[in-house]
C-alpha cells in the first residue's frame, strides 16, 4: 500500500532533468511539496495532467509550494516532456522505478499489454530497461514536516487528482 495521509513520505535522492540530485528535504526546505508520479512522455493522460499543473505553477509558487514530477525515464525524455508542457518545476528520473516500486506504486504491466504497447511506445527504450514496469499515477501533498497531507492515488491511469482539490490540499499544507 502507498505511503497514506497523515504518514511520513519517504525521503528520495533523484537526479533532476538537468542530472542535478534532488532530495525530498532539500524541497521541503523551500515549502509544501506536490510530488506527482507521472507514467511517461508518451502519456497523453500524464501530458495533461502535467500541463494542468503548469497552467497554476503560478498559483502553487504564491502557495509557497514546490511541485516536483518522478517518472522511471531517462533523462532525455524527462527533460522533452518538462519542456513539451512549460514547466518551471523539476522533472525527477526514478530510473528503475526504485522510488516507485518502494512506495509499492510501481507494476509489471504484464506480457499481453507488453505486446500492445511495443507496437507504438519504446519504453525499454524510454526507460534505459526492460522491465516494462510503469508506475502508478499518484499525487502526494506533503508538509514541511513531511507527513502527507493529501493524496491521490489511482491503478486507472486516466484519473488524477483534480487541480481544485490539489491546490485546495496545499493551502491546508501550509
Amino acid at each position: 500500500m502507498a505511503p497514506a495521509q497523515g504518514e511520513v513520505m519517504p525521503g528520495f535522492l533523484l537526479p533532476d532533468d538537468e542530472g542535478k540530485l534532488v532530495s525530498l528535504a532539500q524541497i521541503l526546505e523551500k515549502g509544501p511539496a506536490v510530488i506527482t508520479f507521472q507514467r511517461g512522455h508518451w502519456c497523453p493522460y500524464c501530458r495533461l495532467n502535467a500541463i494542468g499543473i503548469v497552467e497554476v505553477q503560478r498559483e502553487i509558487a504564491e502557495l509557497g509550494g514546490q511541485v516536483v514530477v518522478i517518472m522511471p525515464e531517462r533523462r532525455k525524455f524527462a527533460k522533452a516532456m518538462k519542456a513539451a508542457v512549460g514547466a518551471q518545476f523539476p522533472f525527477l528520473v526514478d530510473m528503475d522505478n526504485g522510488y516507485a516500486l518502494s512506495l509499492n506504486l510501481a507494476i509489471w504491466v504484464g506480457a499481453e499489454m507488453e505486446r500492445l504497447m511495443g507496437l507504438g511506445f519504446d519504453l525499454p527504450n524510454y526507460q534505459g530497461n526492460s522491465s516494462w514496469f510503469l508506475p502508478i499515477p499518484a499525487t502526494f501533498i506533503v508538509g514541511t514536516d513531511g507527513i502527507i497531507t493529501d493524496r491521490f492515488v489511482d491503478p486507472d491511469y486516466r484519473r488524477r487528482m483534480d487541480i481544485d482539490d490539489l491546490i485546495a490540499a496545499l493551502r491546508r499544507a501550509r
